[in-house]
């Protein structure tokens, strides 16, 4: 019997492309065999079923529309469709919306993964007494780099020995809900598997976060807006590297163990946008350009803003054998050549919820 998978937040930026991965690319790259994928998203304003739409054909994905908050669901979910593996990815990301309403990151990034390790401990102690193996039911919980603070430009990379020291909400929200994890595994044995990742991109992401928000307005030739100098710096991840990247680690991650996941691509904002503007002029019709002096604005930083990310993913690397595939670069180029190709996609997400009122979050 094949893998039947619980994926939360399975409409949103990371969680879709997860999706798309597993039934996609993930069995014949992993030599794994999946039988199911039960999709469960809220759909706030970050979910969006378009996401979706090329998978409706595939019998194997099951789509929920539920709160991780509400344990009856969460209880049918792993009944119904007997779960043997949970990611979760459910969670509220955008550092700005935090600052505004931290209540609704605390419940969704703290009390909802605490609902869904409830909700997985009762379904795997039932499997447990059915004589399955560890090796037969496990949960990943995918979480950010955020919760190690910030760095100044010559400290070493995050570890996964790095002290917690979280600077916002959001990153304390998901610091809480690591440190649930852990619990979990030393005092309930629970079969836990923790990943911690960079900054990702990709195709789906919401147009609030910084690259997709600068690809719409580069595109369009309005002002670009920059924090402070620009000069923090975040370790890049091409999304499709990191759903492979999560896929390993939870199948092949040590029990209570937790992995790094990056790009190894540091990059300051205002060099991601100078590089956004370059390629977006070669995708432009003839005729068309935009400079960066022409479109980039400095804005006042917003509060707690960490200076830099950076993470040490040779853990993932020396003992699961994964490695990035894209460089930023090659990355970059196959994001906006996406945006692009799927510009309707953009513009249904502009004309519905996101009015583009908060700036990129980086």
């Amino acid at each position: 019997m094949g893998m039947r998978i619980l994926v939360t937040g399975g409409a949103g930026f990371i969680g879709s492309n997860l999706v798309h991965y597993l039934l996609g690319k993930a069995e014949s790259e992993l030599g794994i065999e999946i039988e199911k994928v039960v999709n469960l998203d809220k759909l706030t304003y970050a979910g969006n079923p378009e996401n979706l739409t090329s998978l409706e054909a595939d019998a194997r994905h099951t789509f929920v529309q539920a709160d991780i908050c509400d344990a009856v669901a969460l209880a049918e979910i792993f009944a119904d469709h007997d779960i043997s593996h949970v990611m979760h990815l459910a969670a509220e990301s955008h550092v700005d919306r935090s600052i505004d309403a931290p209540e609704e990151f605390i419940m969704t990034n703290f009390v909802g993964t605490f609902q869904m390790l409830h909700a997985a401990r009762n379904h795997f102690e039932k499997l447990k007494a059915d004589g399955k193996s560890e090796d037969e039911y496990r949960f990943l919980h995918i979480s950010t780099d955020e919760v190690y603070g910030s760095l100044e430009t010559d400290d070493p990379a995050f570890s996964e020995t790095t002290p917690y020291a979280p600077n916002s909400p959001y990153s304390a929200s998901k610091a809480g809900s690591d440190h649930l994890v852990r619990s979990y595994f030393h005092t309930f044995g629970m079969p836990v598997v923790t990943t911690n990742c960079s900054n990702n991109y990709g195709p789906f992401q919401f147009p609030e976060k910084l690259i997709p928000l600068i690809i719409a307005k580069a595109r369009r030739g309005e002002k670009l807006p920059v924090y402070g100098d620009g000069s923090n710096v975040r370790d890049w991840l091409f999304v499709e590297d990191h759903c492979r990247g999560l896929t390993v680690s939870l199948v092949k991650g040590r029990l209570g163990e937790v992995y790094n996941i990056g790009g190894k691509c540091e990059m300051k904002n205002i060099d991601v946008v100078k590089a956004i503007i370059e390629i977006v002029n070669d995708l432009l019709p003839d005729g068309e350009t935009r400079t960066a002096d022409e479109l980039i604005t400095y804005v006042t930083d917003r509060p707690g803003h960490d200076k830099r990310y950076a993470i040490d993913c040779s853990k993932i690397e020396s003992e699961l054998g994964w490695e990035p595939q894209e460089n930023f670069e090659s990355g970059l180029r196959r994001t906006i050549e996406w945006y692009f190709a799927n510009d309707a996609w953009t513009q249904s997400i502009e004309a519905g919820t996101y009015q583009g009122e908060r700036l990129g979050s980086a």
